[in-house]
């Protein structure tokens, strides 16, 4: 049996709604040492990995690793019940079919959740050696990510030693967002080598829901390889994606 609480129930309706956005249903793996989920989209082009620590939880009872495959789109609409105050409980009983989910205030509301049999895939983390590195405010990711949308499908971003753009064009037009340490959206920014690649925005944009959980992100890549957007948890938690670059004609 796995019983766990943790103690703000909204924070788990931003991180159930940011994996939601990228698969429809996944296996969430209990252990131990916390909670792990690991999933690709359907088209295999973004991959998303999320991880809690048996730490972060209020309490936490897991002897034996167990697993959950749900379908993320029905397990998001009952986490958006979650209100400021409420405590989140999650119990899966062996056997049982179900994963109960309980938010604990000034009342006790529960629900439960199918569980389906996902033929669960372990997926290798990838081994990417990535040039620029960067750390950013995630609404002014957004907001940059909004431009380019008014104008393309696509973004390309570009870094050097001293700052990271974000550009787009089509015959709509043409959208720049220039990231600099002296702006103070950009906090850091490590670069190897000068990088450029292209990426869809409609990825980038959903990936950009975990910012509701987290305030900062991270931002890894290299010339025409695949990036990463970290978005780092209260309580030692995190969300990961990966995404694929869209190769410049």
């Amino acid at each position: 049996m796995v019983k766990v609480v943790f103690h703000d129930a909204k924070l788990w309706r931003s991180i159930i709604q940011a994996l939601s956005t990228m698969v429809d249903e996944a296996t969430f793996t209990f252990s131990p040492e916390g909670i792990r989920m690991r999933a690709m989209d359907p088209s295999r082009i973004a991959m998303v990995d999320f991880e809690m620590p048996s730490t972060s939880f209020e309490e936490y009872d897991c002897e034996a690793e167990a697993k959950a495959g749900v379908n993320l789109d029905q397990f998001n609409k009952l986490v958006k019940r979650a209100s400021s105050g409420e405590k989140l409980e999650l119990e899966l009983k062996p056997d049982e079919g179900r994963l109960r989910v309980r938010f604990r205030g000034r009342i006790t509301r529960g629900f439960a959740v199918p569980l389906l049999d996902l033929g669960y895939e372990e997926l290798p983390t990838p081994r990417i050696s990535f040039n620029v590195q960067a750390r950013l405010l995630a609404d002014a990711v957004e907001e940059a990510l909004k431009d380019a949308e008014l104008v393309s499908d696509h973004v390309k971003i570009q870094a050097t030693p001293d700052e990271l753009v974000f550009q787009s064009s089509s015959d709509k037009g043409e959208s720049s967002t220039t990231f600099s340490k002296e702006g103070g959206a950009l906090l850091e920014l490590n670069v190897k080598e000068p990088s450029r690649a292209m990426y869809s925005l409609s990825y980038l944009t959903d990936m950009m829901k975990a910012s509701a959980a987290s305030d900062i992100m991270e931002l890894q890549f290299s010339t025409n390889i695949p990036l990463t957007l970290i978005f780092d948890l209260p309580g030692g938690g995190r969300i990961q994606y990966w995404l694929a670059p869209r190769l410049e004609e």
